[in-house]
Order: structure tokens, then C-alpha cells, then sequence
């Protein structure tokens, strides 16, 4: 009885070291799984965060269609197609900061708050996003997401097909824009709603009817300023 005890022992013993190697294997496949759902879930949030953020901005673009159906040929189906373009430029967006945050996360750069880890880095962040409101591309692509209304003269399509075409066009112009403060999300936090709220309300501020054109180099002025101060600050 023993022996019979001791062998069955040895034989779940080793059938326990039969099943360790197993262990390694099967979390191979951890690297894959665990990036997937980490980008599908950080893809979403930009997407609903960007949504949020150009909303206030897009609203002026709409509004110019909205008139061009009384004075020209617009219509609601044309009006709907501007509206999925420029979603769908904002969603890709979306996808590739997202891509860019992660790869962040895995390189130790920025935290699990989207937030980068060198002042240095927030700092350099803050100088770029303030130097290219001075920049050539800034002022084309801010002149067309200020003044929708005269992209719309100058480019009108009708149709569905020809409103995702302008609201393609309009979303790039509007990304070429503001994509730098979006960036500024890794200088402040990613999830800090009260650092996006400042680059939003910023966003909002350039595409104000009297004044935005007034206040794109101020605001550069202020990010370039911002930039050197918190190496000092903090």
C-alpha cells in the first residue's frame, strides 16, 4: 500500500512538471491580447473626446451649409454627408494619436494617464504647439476652418457625395489646425479633463467671427512663454 501510495505521489508530481512549460506558452499571446484591448478602448475615448472638442468648432461649418440650402442648391442629404466626412477625419485621428499613446506607454515616455513623464518633453511640446501658430500651414489651414463659408464658395459639390467630399476636405483643414493641441494632451495629462478643457476652449477662441484671427499668434506667444516656465516652476 506504500508503494502504491508513493508511486501514485510521484506520478502527480511529475505530471505536475509536465504542465509548468505550459504556463510560459500560453501567456505568449498576453503581448497581443493585451494591446488590442488596450487600443480599442483608447480609441473610443479620443474619438468621444475629440468629439466633444470639435463640436463647438464645427458648428460654424454647419451653419454655413445650413444657409447655402436657402441661397443655393444645398440640401439636408448634402448636409449630412459634410458631417460624415468630417467625422470620419476626426475617427481616424482618433486612431492614430491613440496608436501614438500607446506607443508612448511602451517606451515609458508618458504614464498611464497619457501623461509624459520629462518636463522636458511638456516643455518642447508646449514651444512646438506655440511656434506653429506662426507658421505658413497654420495660417492656410486656420483661414479655412475659420471662414467655412468661403470654402464652400469656392469648392461647392452637391449631393451626399459631394458633401462627404467637401467635409473630408474640411476635417483635414480642421485636423492640419488644431492637431498640435491635441498633442498638448501629453503634456498636461491625456485624462486630465481640466488640461483638454484649456486646449479646447483655445480651439474654440480661434474660430471665434471677430476675433479668432486676432488671437492665433497671442495664444502661440502664450504656449512659447508656457514652455521654458514650467522647467522653472515645477
Amino acid at each position: 500500500m506504500n508503494m502504491d501510495l508513493l508511486g501514485r505521489m510521484s506520478m502527480g508530481n511529475s505530471t505536475s512538471g509536465m504542465d509548468m512549460p505550459k504556463e510560459p506558452m500560453a501567456g505568449m499571446d498576453m503581448p497581443m491580447d493585451t494591446s488590442m484591448t488596450h487600443f480599442l478602448p483608447l480609441a473610443g475615448m479620443w474619438a468621444i473626446m475629440m468629439a466633444a472638442m470639435m463640436l463647438p468648432t464645427m458648428v460654424p461649418t454647419l451653419r454655413s451649409y445650413e444657409d447655402l440650402m436657402v441661397s443655393a442648391n444645398g440640401t439636408r442629404i448634402g448636409w449630412l454627408g459634410v458631417l460624415l466626412g468630417y467625422s470620419i477625419v476626426w475617427v481616424l485621428f482618433s486612431g492614430v494619436i491613440s496608436g501614438i499613446q500607446l506607443g508612448l506607454l511602451y517606451l515609458n515616455v508618458v504614464d498611464m494617464m497619457g501623461k509624459a513623464k520629462s518636463l522636458w518633453l511638456s516643455a518642447a511640446l508646449l514651444t512646438a504647439a506655440g511656434a506653429f501658430q506662426f507658421t505658413r500651414a497654420k495660417e492656410v489651414c486656420h483661414d479655412v476652418c475659420h471662414s467655412p463659408m468661403s470654402y464652400f464658395v469656392g469648392h461647392w459639390r452637391v449631393g451626399f457625395q459631394g458633401g462627404v467630399r467637401m467635409g473630408l476636405s474640411l476635417g483635414a483643414f480642421c485636423v492640419g489646425c488644431c492637431w498640435l493641441f491635441m498633442v498638448l494632451g501629453f503634456a498636461g495629462g491625456v485624462m486630465n479633463f481640466l488640461w483638454m478643457g484649456l486646449a479646447t476652449i483655445m480651439m474654440v477662441l480661434e474660430k471665434l467671427p471677430q476675433l479668432g484671427h486676432f488671437l492665433v499668434r497671442p495664444l502661440g506667444l502664450l504656449l512659447i512663454l508656457s514652455g521654458p516656465s514650467i522647467i522653472f516652476l515645477f
